[in-house]
């Protein structure tokens, strides 16, 4: 992956619909894309030289998304404010130029609303995943 600007990678919120369709939720300034595997250690008295073993496979896998800017419009400032007060679990798409999209259930876990005397109102959220997520490369 070559260098890409920052201000490309996107966070989309889906709709429900069949087929889904996907809108930018907003105007994100900052996001984080955090993908984490946990490992099951099966390391026992005979492991070679003591070297600790994993068990391939085996772990549980997370993705945490968090961003911060501005909602592009109230309709989307709406639809995050909703999927947040109900627990839902919504369809989320994370664009990532020059590498792909992941695509998957995401739980809000975090909302947060901002904003200086002198500056716009801001947000941040964060999500956690909540199964499983599919990857797209991107295409050439």
């Amino acid at each position: 992956m070559s260098a890409q600007r920052g201000k490309d990678l996107l966070l989309k919120i889906g709709d429900g619909g069949a087929p889904e369709t996907y809108a930018v939720v907003g105007g994100l300034k900052t996001r984080t894309l955090s993908l984490n595997a946990r490992t099951v250690d099966v390391t026992h008295a005979n492991s070679a030289g003591g070297w600790r073993e994993l068990l391939s496979g085996a772990g549980v896998r997370q993705a945490s998304v968090a961003g911060a800017g501005v909602f592009l419009n109230e309709a989307a400032a709406e639809t995050v404010r909703s999927a947040f007060f109900n627990g839902a679990i919504v369809n989320w798409r994370i664009v990532i130029p020059g590498f792909g999209d992941i695509t998957g259930p995401f739980q809000i876990g975090n909302l947060d609303y901002a904003g200086d005397f002198d500056a716009e109102a801001t947000m941040s959220l964060a999500l956690e995943s909540a199964g499983e997520l599919i990857f797209a490369p991107e295409s050439a």
